[in-house]
């Protein structure tokens, strides 16, 4: 094996461990714990994605429709998105965020940002540089096939 499928081989296996951990961290910065991380996560995708029905929530979700549902409902019931019928097909309905879930989406944001951002004054500024230069490369890793 070449020295440089070796190199990429333990750069991989090295960031893919710190990407876990640092998102791990970022996530354990919550401010309502009563919502859980997959109720999150699909409030996120309203968000991101805007309006959908519950089966293109579950696609973006990647998860079962049924799935989907339990989710749905809790949120619901929770006040975090609301239910409209479908402009076009009578037997499905939009989901969409409620102002709640607007005011918890970026309550969380800012919980995780105001702690990484602690951590990162902990840094040298050299480091930070780094840092920036390095969240674009991993931004263009992120967005290829």
């Amino acid at each position: 094996m070449r020295r440089t499928t070796l190199d990429t081989a333990a750069l991989s296996h090295e960031l893919r461990l710190s990407v876990m951990r640092l998102s791990r961290r970022l996530r354990n910065q919550r401010v309502d714990t009563s919502v859980t991380l997959t109720q999150l996560a699909a409030l996120s995708s309203l968000k991101r994605h805007g309006p959908m029905s519950p089966g293109e929530l579950a696609a973006h979700e990647r998860v079962q429709p049924p799935s989907m549902t339990r989710v749905v409902g809790a949120l619901e019931s929770a006040g975090l998105v609301s239910r409209t019928p479908h402009p076009t097909d009578g037997r499905q309905v939009v989901l969409d965020l409620t102002p709640s879930a607007e005011e918890l989406l970026e309550a969380e944001a800012r919980a995780r940002e105001a702690w990484l951002a602690g951590r990162l004054q902990e840094l040298t500024p050299e480091e930070r540089a780094v840092l920036r230069e390095a969240a674009g490369i991993m931004d263009a890793l992120a967005s290829g096939g």
